[in-house]
């Protein structure tokens, strides 16, 4: 498999759905919004989006399975799986607030081994397979040379629909308010990974979050100098639930300052 080759097509994919949403977004219609659940939303364009992407990932690589938000497909591959999220950030694109993206990455067995990050609103599309570096367009990316969480800026997401661990998840913010230049939202991991990456941020943690949400974005901080974990130790962060991305540098300092208050909410 020529990883570069099928990089190169990927992007031009997303790029062409990326070209789709903004399309729609021009006329979207908020009230066209459906529910999966509590503070879950989805609408018709995340479902086109999917399905032509989808579509295209097929002719792609046609022995490859899916792991879709939306459910287009569902079928597993022996080896090969596309993780899809056609798009990541609804709740923003609902609300006409620019930053969401299309999210694939491709999962070789366990491991993600390409992926894709195209924000339509900037024209960015983040790109990276497995030992050939990370990119911006046509730019290679690096994460940020920051050496201590003092010198960060941190990105995080907020829960949205399971409130049980809401307080322990604030306590971890004012820490990190406290201890960085400041934590920012922008409402999809995927950007967020992305500017991990790309030195824009120094790092990113979430929790409650899906497959679809992470697999695009992980790879590009980890062939851009990054490093990737769960919350307080070593493990997967593609399936595990929650995420800590960061330069590398500071990533025993984030990990030490989550495992303060969410060893106490675990236990």
């Amino acid at each position: 498999m020529n990883l570069k080759q099928l990089a190169n097509n990927l992007t031009i994919l997303c790029r062409n759905v990326g070209a789709f949403i903004q399309k729609e977004s021009e006329s979207f219609d908020s009230s066209k919004v459906e529910k999966k659940g509590f503070n879950d939303l989805v609408s018709y364009v995340d479902k086109e989006a999917e399905q032509k992407l989808v579509e295209g990932l097929r002719k792609l690589l046609p022995e490859a399975g899916f792991i879709a938000e939306e459910g287009t497909d569902s079928t597993k591959g022996e080896r090969f799986n596309w993780v899809v999220d056609p798009l990541d950030g609804t709740t923003n694109f609902t609300h006409g607030l620019p930053a969401y993206c299309v999210s694939v990455g491709l999962l070789d067995g366990d491991e993600v081994v390409l992926g894709t990050v195209y924000d339509p609103n900037r024209d960015e599309c983040f790109w990276a397979y497995k030992g050939g570096g990370a990119y911006c367009n046509d730019t290679p990316i690096h994460v940020s040379g920051a050496p201590a969480l003092k010198d960060s800026l941190i990105a995080t997401g907020f829960p949205y629909y399971d409130f049980g661990l809401t307080q322990q998840y604030l306590q971890v913010l004012g820490a990190f308010m406290s201890r960085s230049h400041g934590v920012r939202r922008m409402g999809s991991a995927a950007i967020d990974l992305a500017y991990v990456a790309c030195g824009r941020f120094e790092g990113f943690f979430e929790y409650n979050l899906k497959p679809w949400d992470v697999a695009g974005g992980a790879i590009l901080v980890q062939e851009a100098g990054g490093r990737l974990s769960k919350f307080t130790e070593e493990g997967d962060y593609v399936f595990g639930g929650e995420i800590v991305a960061s330069n590398s540098q500071v990533h025993p300092e984030m990990q030490q300052t989550i495992g303060e208050f969410w060893k106490k909410a675990q236990s």
